[in-house]
C-alpha cells in the first residue's frame, strides 16, 4: 500500500515528450527530427464576390505560384469560436465614462446583443497559415559525404545539435523560401506575415490547449521562467 502511494505521487510523463517540437527560437520551429519550420499568417479573399475575370486571374496566379515551388508547403486552416471578450471589455469601459444615461443604455443593449449573437450563432473565426519547411539533411546534399548523409538518416536527431554557423546558414535558407512564398502570395493580392517566436508559441499553445487558452492567457515569452 505504501509503495502504491509513493508511486502515485511521482510526476507523470511530461506532455512535451509526446510533441514533435524540440524548440522554438528565432521565429522558427525546430522539430525533434532536426527539420525547421516557418509559419506564415495569410489573409483571405472572398473569391465568390470577384468578377469572372478577377477569378480567372487569381486561379492563374495560384497555378503559377504552385508551379514555381521546388519544395513542399503545408496549408492549414484553423477554425475557432470567435472570442470577443476584449471587444466587450472596451464597450464596458466606454459605458463607464459616459454621463448620458440614454447612451449608456444603448451601449449596454448593444453589448448584450453582440454577446448573444456570437453565443447563439456559434460564429467561427478562420485563420489561414502556410507552413514552410526546411530539412537540413537534404540542404546542400551534394557537399556532404555518403557516410555523413547516412548517419543523418539513421539518427536524424543529430541535426538538432547544430553549430551556430550552420544554424544561421539554415535560417538564411529558410528565409529565402519564406520570401519566395510572400512574393507568390502578393501576386494573388494576399497579405502574409511570418509569425515571430511569441506568436508561434501562442499558436501551438492554442492548438494543444484550446479550452485552457480561452480561460488562461499565456505570459509573454520574455517573462517566462524556464527550468534548467
Amino acid at each position: 500500500m505504501q509503495s502504491k502511494k509513493l508511486a502515485g505521487n511521482k510526476p507523470g510523463v511530461p506532455a512535451q515528450r509526446y510533441l514533435d517540437i524540440a524548440e522554438i527560437r528565432d521565429d522558427m520551429v525546430i522539430l525533434k527530427d532536426g527539420t525547421l519550420r516557418a509559419v506564415l499568417l495569410v489573409s483571405s479573399v472572398n473569391f465568390a464576390l470577384k468578377s469572372v475575370d478577377e477569378q480567372n486571374a487569381i486561379v492563374q496566379a495560384y497555378m503559377q505560384f504552385l508551379n514555381g515551388l521546388d519544395f513542399p508547403i503545408q496549408v492549414v486552416i484553423q477554425s475557432r469560436k470567435m472570442n470577443i471578450d476584449h471587444y466587450l471589455t472596451q464597450l464596458s469601459d466606454s459605458e463607464k465614462i459616459l454621463t448620458n444615461e440614454l447612451l449608456k443604455k444603448q451601449i449596454r443593449d448593444y453589448r448584450d446583443f453582440v454577446k448573444q449573437l456570437v453565443e447563439m450563432g456559434d460564429i467561427m473565426q478562420k485563420r489561414f497559415y502556410i507552413v514552410v519547411p526546411l530539412n537540413p539533411a537534404t540542404a546542400n546534399v551534394g557537399q556532404k559525404g555518403f557516410f555523413t548523409r547516412l548517419g543523418e538518416i539513421l539518427t536524424p536527431s543529430v541535426a538538432i545539435h547544430l553549430t551556430e554557423q550552420r544554424f544561421q546558414k539554415l535560417k538564411f535558407d529558410l528565409s529565402l523560401r519564406v520570401n519566395q512564398i510572400l512574393g507568390g502570395l502578393s501576386s494573388m493580392s494576399l497579405n502574409a506575415v511570418q509569425l515571430d517566436t511569441q506568436s508561434l508559441i501562442e499558436l501551438y499553445y492554442t492548438v494543444y490547449n484550446p479550452e485552457l487558452f480561452e480561460n488562461q492567457r499565456m505570459t509573454e515569452t520574455a517573462r517566462l521562467q524556464l527550468e534548467g
